[in-house]
């Protein structure tokens, strides 16, 4: 993962990350915002993968008692709900509009969130073919250097508007704006291994995801175990 500022607050950086040692090839999901990822890991988990959902882990993060003390620490009392959880949204507006407030909480999560990633893959049935990491900043956290392989959901622009109007309540303008803080969608596609056309239709996404993860085992059974990620 890329170096972080350090933050402030009580204990910042939480545990060290020790990288399991894998049999199986990792692979990463990226694309635009609204681009259908948690669709595609969904059908990579039909087709019998250990899937890591980088969202569902970094809520288990927040409910740290540490965690959520160092958060309020350096970000304020206004993330903070009545009862002392973190304010989800209030965290994400304040992250969004303050670049050192967002490396310095990235510090703070991101290395127990990779923690409970390593340990769930380690304890993954036998019977898994391959590990996927479901995360919305795949590239920008580095996280791509763990996998031995990245599919691009790419997706039209206006089907993806269309998906952040209906569960966001965002218009054109703030999709932009939210995207523009993230790599651009030329450089995603440009760094990934593999590309899915996600056009709206389940069946033919089902197809193709399962086409892209068939092509990804095969040459990573060609590979040697020590250079798969």
């Amino acid at each position: 993962m890329t170096t972080r500022p350090t933050p402030h607050g009580p204990t910042p950086h939480g545990p060290t990350p020790q990288r399991p040692t894998l049999d199986r090839p990792i692979i990463g999901i990226a694309g635009g915002i609204g681009s259908g990822k948690s669709a595609v890991a969904r059908v990579l988990a039909e087709l019998g993968c250990e899937v890591c959902i980088s969202d569902d882990v970094a809520r288990k993060v927040l409910e740290m008692p540490e965690v959520r003390a160092a958060i309020i620490a350096r970000a304020g009392s206004s993330v903070a709900l009545p009862g002392g959880a973190i304010d989800r949204s209030a965290l994400a507006r304040a992250m969004f509009s303050d670049r050192t407030l967002r490396a310095d909480i990235e510090a703070i999560m991101h290395p127990r969130i990779e923690a409970l990633r390593h340990a769930q893959f380690a304890a993954a049935p036998a019977s898994s073919p391959a590990f996927v990491i479901d995360a919305p900043l795949l590239f920008e956290v580095g996280l791509d250097r763990e996998c031995a392989a990245v599919i691009f959901v790419d997706t039209p622009r206006e089907l993806r508007l269309s998906r952040v109007g209906e569960s966001r309540g965002w218009d054109d303008a703030e999709l932009a704006r939210r995207e523009a803080s993230q790599l651009a969608l030329e450089e995603k596609r440009g760094r990934s291994s593999d590309v899915v056309e996600n056009r709206g239709d389940r069946a033919s996404l089902n197809a193709e995801v399962a086409r892209v993860f068939e092509a990804i085992l095969s040459r990573c059974a060609d590979v040697p175990r020590a250079q798969r990620t």
